[in-house]
């Protein structure tokens, strides 16, 4: 970009600065395994606000401020973008959050609501996410925008979370809790499943072998990090692999049991989890 600093695009942001990421808890995990596999030469600030997870059960001005208070941390640290790793706040705060924003941000929400539509075969897809997720209709919405001749069904799975957050990956329990959920969605014949909740994708065996082979699940983290590498790329933002990475590459914050978020945060990216540090996002 000629004439430019070489570090910042056109309105100012540092392309090496890092971006940040934030979860109400170790769901946004698969996100960020998925923006280093597709974005490995970026440098990434994660936040996980487990101390007042779940998000999906709380009300829309709950989860607004929420997601103010996050994003006023993330910038503390000078990120360049901002991924919000949760559906529930990708539904109720990120509009709101990009019109008070002078950097980028995307959320979960666009990212699998195309892929799905690209998807499907027979027009019929499902959709399994927290109860605010679910009761935003947001999915539903963003698709039949897209192709409006689609039928969307929608399956709120609240258990999902703690099932998850409790390391019940492969349990009787979530195979039986997992199976009542989806039974409703195999009675409409959909061919496509969308994990409306970054915490869903670590069900991803459990939920290929109920709804069976014929069922396309799409993660919408893995679409969300294909996004980001383009949206950089677009902006000029996408980081220099020549430039050198002082401290940590991954910086991990977290609102409470750092602990147990360290845990499930080497089993998600061996290697590359350090430090977990707690910070009061109340002060925010």
């Amino acid at each position: 970009m000629e004439g430019m600093d070489s570090e910042k695009d056109g309105s100012g942001i540092d392309r090496n600065a890092p971006i940040g990421v934030f979860d109400s808890g170790i769901g946004g995990m698969t996100v960020v395994r998925e923006i280093i596999r597709q974005n490995p030469d970026e440098r990434i600030v994660y936040f996980g606000d487990v101390a007042r997870l779940p998000y999906g059960s709380k009300t829309k001005d709950t989860i607004v401020r929420f997601a103010r208070q996050i994003t006023r941390f993330l910038r503390t640290k000078q990120v360049k973008a901002i991924v919000v790793a949760c559906n529930t706040a990708s539904a109720y705060a990120l509009d709101i959050l990009k019109e008070e924003s002078d950097i980028p941000m995307i959320g979960v929400i666009g990212a699998g609501a195309r892929a799905a539509i690209q998807a499907t075969r027979n027009g019929k897809i499902g959709v399994i996410g927290t109860d605010a997720t679910i009761g935003s209709n947001i999915y539903t919405d963003v698709m039949i925008q897209l192709r409006p001749d689609i039928q969307v069904t929608g399956k709120a799975c609240p258990l999902f979370v703690p099932l998850v957050e409790e390391g019940l990956w492969h349990d009787s329990v979530t195979d039986e809790i997992a199976s009542r959920y989806l039974n409703e969605l195999k009675g409409k014949y959909i061919d496509t499943l969308v994990l409306g909740c970054t915490h869903y994708p670590l069900l991803r065996s459990t939920l290929r072998r109920l709804m069976g082979d014929e069922v396309t699940l799409v993660n919408p983290a893995y679409e969300t990090a294909i996004e980001l590498k383009a949206l950089l790329a677009q902006l000029g933002l996408a980081r220099d692999p020549q430039e050198p990475v002082e401290g940590e590459k991954y910086s991990f914050y977290v609102s409470d049991l750092a602990e147990k978020f360290r845990n499930f945060a080497v089993s998600i990216l061996p290697g590359e989890v350090k430090e977990i540090q707690k910070i009061n996002i109340e002060e925010y």
